[in-house]
C-alpha cells in the first residue's frame, strides 16, 4: 500500500501561500551537477533536478520546490536537461553527472526502461536516485516520490468529464508521450473507471502531443475534426491541457466541447475565467519537488534507505513514510474552478 505523511497534510494547501513566493523568486540554476563532492558522501547535499524537458511549466514550479528545500538545508541545487521530452535524452545528463559526482538525483522519467541502465551506473558510483512525478522501474532507483495515487488522479479527471459532459457522449484523450509511465497507468485506470462506472461515455481515441504546446494544439484540432460528435476531452498534461484550451477558445468548439485534465492555475486562469474549461485538477507541484529534494537528502545523510517502513521529515511538509516499492505519496488530487482559482498562484 501507498502511505501519505504522518503529520502536516492537513494544511497542505495552506503552504501554497509559502510556495508562491519561491516561484516568483528562485535563483537561476546552475548548469552543472554541483560544487565538488563525490557520490557516496554523506555530506554531498549537490542534488541535481533532471526533469522530462526544460522549458515545461509544470517543471519549473516543481523543480523550484526543489531549489527551496535545498537551499533550507543548504545543499546545492541545480537543473539540468533535455529540450524535448524523448525515451532516451535523459541518458546523457545522467552519465554526466554520475561522472561529476552529485550527491543526489531527481528526474521525472521519460520512458520506465531506457534511462534504467545509466541511473543504475549513477547509484553503483553513489549517486541516490529519487524519482518524482514518472517512475523508472523500481530497481533502477532508490525512492518515487508520488504526486497521488495513479487511482485517485485517474477517478477525479473522468469524474470530472463525466460531469461536464452529462455523464454521456463521445471524449478522447491528449496525452503526453507514448512512453510515459505516469500518463500511461492514468490511461488505463480511466479507461477502467469509465467501464465500471459510466456505461454511456465512449473513449473514442487516445492521442500524444509529446508534451509539446504546438503538437497538443494540432492534436487538437484533429482530434476535433475527426471526431465530430466529441462532447469531451481529458488531457493529463500540463502541456496538453493548455494547449488544447488554446486552441478551444477561439474557435467554434469552445461551450460546446468541454475540456479537463492536469493543469496549473496560473496557465489555466483565463481559461476558466472566460468558460472555455470549466474545471480541472493537479496536486501542487512545488510540494512535488520539495518532497523530492527532502527525500533526496535523507537518502545521502543515510536516513533512509528507500525499505518500507523508513520515515524521514520534509522540511514545512512534515514527516512522510516510505510505503512498499520504495513509493512516497504525496498527498491527493486537488480541483480547481472559477469559485476557487483566484486563491492560488502556481
Amino acid at each position: 500500500m501507498l502511505f501519505q505523511n504522518k503529520t502536516g497534510r492537513a494544511g497542505a494547501f495552506a503552504a501554497l501561500a509559502v510556495t508562491v513566493a519561491l516561484v516568483a523568486t528562485g535563483c537561476a540554476a546552475t548548469d552543472d551537477g554541483g560544487d565538488g563532492g563525490s557520490g557516496g558522501d554523506s555530506g554531498n547535499l549537490a542534488i541535481t533536478f533532471l526533469p522530462k524537458n526544460l522549458g515545461n511549466a509544470y517543471f519549473d514550479t516543481s523543480d523550484k520546490g526543489g531549489e527551496k528545500a535545498i537551499g533550507e538545508f543548504d545543499g546545492t541545487y541545480a537543473e539540468v536537461g533535455p529540450a524535448e521530452a524523448s525515451p532516451d535524452a535523459q541518458v546523457s545528463y545522467i552519465n554526466t553527472l554520475t561522472q561529476q559526482g552529485v550527491g543526489g538525483i531527481a528526474i521525472s522519467a521519460n520512458d520506465p526502461k531506457a534511462i534504467c541502465d545509466a541511473l543504475n551506473e549513477a547509484r553503483d558510483a553513489g549517486v541516490k536516485v529519487v524519482t518524482f512525478d514518472s517512475d523508472t522501474n523500481p530497481e533502477c532507483r532508490d525512492i518515487f516520490i508520488n504526486q497521488a495515487t495513479a487511482e485517485g488522479i485517474a477517478k477525479v479527471q473522468v469524474d470530472l468529464i463525466a460531469e461536464q459532459i452529462g455523464d454521456e457522449g463521445e471524449i478522447a484523450i491528449l496525452s503526453a508521450t507514448a512512453n510515459a509511465t505516469n500518463q500511461n497507468e492514468w490511461i488505463e485506470l480511466m479507461k477502467t473507471e469509465l467501464e465500471a462506472s459510466h456505461p454511456n461515455i465512449e473513449l473514442v481515441d487516445t492521442v500524444y502531443g509529446d508534451d509539446d504546446d504546438q503538437t497538443s494544439f494540432d492534436k487538437t484540432a484533429a482530434l476535433l475534426q475527426t471526431h465530430p460528435n466529441l462532447k469531451g476531452i481529458v488531457s493529463p498534461t500540463t502541456v496538453g491541457i493548455a494547449a488544447a484550451a488554446r486552441y478551444l477558445q477561439t474557435s467554434e468548439f469552445k461551450g460546446k466541447v468541454a475540456l479537463t485534465g492536469l493543469g496549473t492555475p496560473n496557465q489555466m486562469r483565463d481559461y476558466v475565467e472566460d468558460g472555455t474549461v470549466t474545471a480541472f485538477a493537479l496536486w501542487n507541484p512545488a510540494d512535488l519537488g520539495y518532497l523530492a529534494a527532502y527525500a533526496a537528502k535523507a537518502l545521502i545523510e543515510g536516513e533512509i534507505t528507500g525499505e518500507e517502513g523508513d520515515s524521514f521529515e520534509a522540511g514545512e511538509l512534515g514527516d512522510y513514510e516510505v510505503g512498499e516499492d520504495g513509493v512516497v505519496l504525496l498527498g491527493d488530487p486537488y480541483t480547481f474552478n472559477a469559485e476557487n482559482i483566484a486563491e492560488f498562484d502556481f
